[in-house]
């Protein structure tokens, strides 16, 4: 079994947060019985290769309710996608060898994950950018440098419009909001 950064509860309640191992196929083992992972509250996948980015993000969605799994580069966080199944992914674009654009394809053309939502989270904020970022399927971008006290309440406002169905009204209104931002 591989350990994976997943870490349930801990930060937000105060708890220490238990060791939670996963086989190949994303279950958690207990007493050498193999169980389903069951979510209390929501798992985010924090992709980027900088380390730093990736403790902000968790000690801060952790404080706002929601788990993490970590990914540092984009063929780790293809693996840990397929097996673990988040939530919502938060995904930077700019890592060696395999980066978020890619990421963000290989997972629309993947019929498993293709529904996964996906928050770019990067330093590219030029209009392209962002709509390279939506035409590849994201509901979100975040630039760097970000709040990082504001992105639980940005991942939860996505987590509500998607669980309301309106994944497309989220994008659309994101890229029309880009075009009123390129024409002013």
């Amino acid at each position: 079994m591989k350990q994976v950064a997943h870490d349930p509860g801990g930060v937000a309640r105060g708890t220490p947060p238990p060791k939670l191992a996963l086989d190949a196929a994303g279950e958690r083992a207990m007493d050498g019985q193999v169980q389903p992972d069951p979510r209390e509250r929501p798992l985010v996948l924090v992709v980027d290769d900088e380390a730093a980015i990736r403790l902000l993000c968790r000690v801060n969605l952790r404080l706002e309710g929601l788990d993490t799994a970590e990914a540092g580069d984009g063929v780790t966080a293809l693996e840990l996608a397929r097996r673990l199944k988040p939530d919502l992914i938060l995904l930077d674009v700019m890592m060696p060898e395999v980066d978020g654009w890619q990421v963000a394809d290989a997972l629309s053309r993947d019929p498993e994950l293709e529904e996964l939502p996906v928050v770019f989270l990067s330093a590219r904020a030029e209009p392209a950018d962002y709509a390279h970022g939506y035409d590849l399927g994201a509901v979100g971008y975040v630039t760097k440098p970000f709040d990082p006290t504001t992105l639980g309440s940005i991942l939860h406002e996505t987590f509500d419009r998607l669980d309301r169905g309106e994944r497309e009204e989220l994008r659309r209104e994101r890229l029309d909001e880009l075009g009123e931002r390129h024409e002013g």
